[in-house]
């Protein structure tokens, strides 16, 4: 598998977009995903980002976008949510990248007002016309795993549950390692997602709450993640995700100290050659 990052390591402490990129290739990264806002992107703002990802040799494999909305129980917030998502997949096309990492909401006022089946249903009902547009663009859906309580895909059974019962050949799975850890769904779960994910996240944390810290700062245990993930046979990339620096004057090493532990990793477990 290939070994990217999120651009969002750079662009969150104010590092401006072509100079974040130049760092992730001399770092040694072999792909990118891009984070931005597919409504209000400029014109430049892309032209900066295909001439320096094809200037540099960075592929982009990804763009995340966090759609709340798609389970909302007004149907117009739905309907723009789902008119944004395309958006994604658009650029994510323009960007000649693969997928599009969809973040979907939570059950609102604790399952106590709107059934959660409601909710499951209008998920469902939004994702196969993402995978529908998506699969006219040869683009994938890969959803996230988030760990909290309240979060509609919230462990490995409920991703493998909601991809199965979707049933569309483009909305798939996107493994997060330290969620996983957070969600309390095991290495041994990962085997639920054979022919299911196409793209990993990984970072650390400390177990107990979300962290997105380089590998070695908290307390995950990867081998077993990486070696569940090698079975899934996967034909994409691991993207380290870095959220919220605390020293941004350092991010470059906070960026660097991320690479060599993954690298060390992917490479143990025989995930990048």
């Amino acid at each position: 598998m290939k070994l990217g990052i999120i651009n969002s390591a750079f662009s969150q402490v104010g590092v401006p977009t072509a100079t974040g990129l130049e760092h992730i290739a001399r770092i040694g990264f072999d792909c990118v995903d891009i984070f931005t806002e597919a409504m209000t992107i400029s014109a430049e703002e892309k032209r900066i980002i295909r001439s320096t990802c094809e200037r540099k040799g960075l592929p982009i494999v990804s763009l995340p976008v966090v759609a709340t909305g798609l389970i909302d129980f007004n149907e117009p917030v739905r309907d723009f949510h789902v008119e944004r998502c395309k958006r994604f997949i658009d650029l994510a096309a323009e960007f000649e990248a693969r997928n599009v990492v969809v973040v979907l909401g939570e059950y609102l006022w604790q399952r106590e007002v709107i059934r959660a089946a409601d909710q499951w249903r209008w998920a469902i009902e939004t994702c196969r016309i993402l995978g529908d547009y998506a699969d006219g663009k040869n683009l994938d859906i890969a959803l996230e795993l988030e760990p909290f309580r309240m979060s509609l895909l919230n462990s490995v059974d409920a991703m493998a549950s909601f991809v199965d019962e979707c049933g569309h050949r483009r909305v798939r799975a996107n493994i997060d390692i330290s969620h996983c850890v957070l969600s309390d769904s095991g290495a041994e779960s990962i085997a639920r997602l054979k022919n299911k994910a196409v793209h990993v996240h990984i970072s650390d944390c400390d177990g107990k709450v979300h962290g997105d810290l380089p590998p070695g700062r908290g307390m995950v245990k990867f081998t077993p993640y990486l070696e569940a993930i090698k079975e899934l046979g996967i034909e994409g990339a691991i993207s380290i995700e870095l959220e919220y620096s605390p020293d941004p004057a350092r991010i470059v090493e906070w960026v660097e100290e991320a690479y060599r532990e993954t690298d060390r990793l992917m490479r143990l477990t025989g995930l990048r050659a």
